[in-house]
Order: structure tokens, then C-alpha cells, then sequence
């Protein structure tokens, strides 16, 4: 990290007050490793975010141009930008999972139909970890958190035949990938592939929170066995899209054509949910399919000028 540190970061904000083996630090690390295989610094990227840990710990250490937006409103902040910048700058936006996929999903989805170039990576650690550990919208059934003590009965983003990624995709999004934190080279190619995308990227990155998700979920406070038994929990996990799907009859199927029954009053995170085996990698992937938003509306501007002047 200490090339990363000197090229990318701004020494003051450095070390992190992250806590001790929080997961963010590997994500961040992917995004900086994909900016320099592209060959761009901070002279080219403009970084933004929202609020919450995983804005607080990567935008704010960016050394060029960065901005916060008010909590689900930075990706119409970047629609904007997007439009002011031109194409020569590349708009790099952080999110938690509560920021992306609640409330700013109608401003996700929106810059996904229009199709604005920016790549968005969202920091998931799976509840509102920075608040106290409360579940979130993307927290496995089941699991025990500060504000489900008898595990959580409902399904998520994530579960239960939905996946969020599939919203984005019909949405018009024309890249999209999911990793784990852990995962090395492959999230630093998507990445690449989402910052060369002339349209909206999206990159999911779940990751681990060891102070209330390892500690009050998995029952660990030992780091080492926290991101041991949080890797384990993806293991059937690969390349491709979600494997839980709708069954056709109005229920959901646990990934292997068997019927999910749903959480048990008490038992903890539930192994047979469909958010612990989602599919890692590219998962849609239309790159120049669609025209661009911003191009498309500079172009439609001079048309109307020219044809106003004659």
C-alpha cells in the first residue's frame, strides 16, 4: 500500500480511523490498484461519496478533486458534474450499502436509465455498522444484529429471489460485477473494466465489519477467524450471475431447486440463504450498448442551437 499511499492519497488523512481489520481497506485498495493499471492519478478522477464509513474512509484521503454529497444524493451530484467535466475526467463515487441501495436507490436507478459515465462502488458490510450494528437492507436473513436480537425474519436485496443487481441491470446500467473484499485480482479487473466503460459501472464489494457483524452476528471477535469464517460463508460463490432464483410458483428456491423455509426465531445467520452464494465477477456486462447521457445531451443541445441560429 505505501506506492499507493505516496501516488493517491493525502498523507495527513492517513492512518485510517477505520477499525483494526475493517474490510474497507481492502476495497480501497482494489480501487487504486484499478487506477493505476489505467495509468490515471488524481489529476484525472474526481472522487465523491456519500455518507457513512465507506465515504469517510476512501474519498476523503483522495489527493486531487473530491466531493460529499447529502446521504442517497451524490449520484445526481455526478450526473451534473458529469455533464460540467466534460469526458476527460473519470467520476469515481464510494457508497455504503444503506447509501446506495436505500436511500439514493431512486437516484442510483435513475443515473442507471440514463446511462451517466461514472463507476460506482458500493462498500456493503451487510447492516448499518457505523450506527451500531443495526440490519440493513442487505443483511442475510436470519442473522442476529443489535435490531433483530432473535434474527432477522425478512429477505433483503440480497435473498428471498431478489438481487439488486438484476434493479440496476433492467434499469440500463451497462456494467455491473460483484466481489467480496477478499477477492484479489479479479475485483481489480473489474474495476478496470467498469473505469473503461463510457457509461454507468457498478461494482458491489461486500466485506466484512469486524466490530458488530463478526462480534454479534458471527459470534467471533478474533479478526483472523472473523474474515476466515466470512470467506467460508461465499465459498459456493463463482464467476456469473445469482443462483437463488424465483421458482415459478410463487415461492423462492434456495439455489439448488429446493424450497427456502426461511429463518429459523434465534438461529443466526442463515447458511442455506441465497445472499451467502451469490455469484462473483462480471455479472452484465452491454459496454457501448447504449449512447452515454452526457454526450448525448451536449449533442442534442448544439442540434437544437444550430437549428434555432438558421
Amino acid at each position: 500500500m505505501d506506492r499507493l499511499f505516496h501516488k493517491f492519497l493525502r498523507a495527513r488523512k492517513i492512518p485510517s480511523t477505520a477499525c483494526s481489520g475493517c474490510g474497507l481497506g481492502q476495497v480501497h485498495k482494489r480501487v487504486l490498484l484499478a487506477l493505476e493499471r489505467l495509468d490515471l492519478g488524481p489529476d484525472d478522477v474526481v472522487w465523491g461519496t456519500g455518507i457513512g464509513c465507506a465515504g469517510r474512509q476512501t474519498f476523503n484521503t483522495w489527493r486531487g478533486d473530491n466531493f460529499a454529497g447529502t446521504h442517497g444524493r451524490v449520484y445526481a451530484i455526478a450526473a451534473g458534474l458529469r455533464v460540467a467535466l466534460g469526458p476527460g475526467k473519470k467520476i469515481v463515487l464510494t457508497a455504503g450499502d444503506g447509501d446506495a441501495f436505500g436511500i439514493g436507490l431512486k437516484h442510483l436507478l435513475n443515473c442507471a436509465r440514463r446511462n451517466v459515465d461514472m463507476t460506482v462502488v458500493v462498500a456493503d458490510n451487510l447492516g448499518y455498522q457505523s450506527t451500531g450494528g443495526q440490519f440493513g437492507i442487505t443483511t442475510p436473513r436470519g442473522s442476529v444484529t443489535d435490531s433483530s436480537p432473535y434474527g432477522l425474519n425478512e429477505p433483503g436485496w440480497l435473498g428471498g429471489g431478489l438481487d439488486v443487481l438484476e434493479i440496476l441491470k433492467a434499469a440500463g446500467a451497462t456494467y455491473l460485477a460483484r466481489h467480496l473484499s477478499l477477492d484479489g485480482a479479479s475485483s481489480v479487473e473489474s474495476l478496470v473494466m467498469a473505469l473503461e466503460n463510457p457509461g454507468f459501472s457498478l461494482v458491489h464489494f461486500i466485506y466484512p465489519c469486524v466490530t458488530h457483524f463478526g462480534a454479534v452476528t458471527l459470534g467471533e471477535r478474533d479478526k483472523g477467524k472473523i474474515l476466515g469464517s466470512f470467506r467460508a460463508m461465499f465459498a459456493g460463490g463463482g464467476k456469473g450471475g445469482p443462483t437463488d432464483r424465483d421458482d415459478g410458483r410463487g415461492g423462492e428456491t434456495d439455489g439448488g431447486g429446493r424450497k427456502d423455509p426461511g429463518p429459523q426465531a434465534g438461529s443466526g445467520p442463515v447458511s442455506g440463504d441465497p445472499a451467502f452464494r451469490l455469484k462473483r465477477g462480471t455479472y452484465h456486462d452491454g459496454r457501448g450498448l447504449r449512447p452515454e447521457f452526457a454526450a448525448s445531451l451536449i449533442a442534442w443541445t448544439k442540434n437544437v442551437r444550430e437549428g434555432a441560429g438558421r
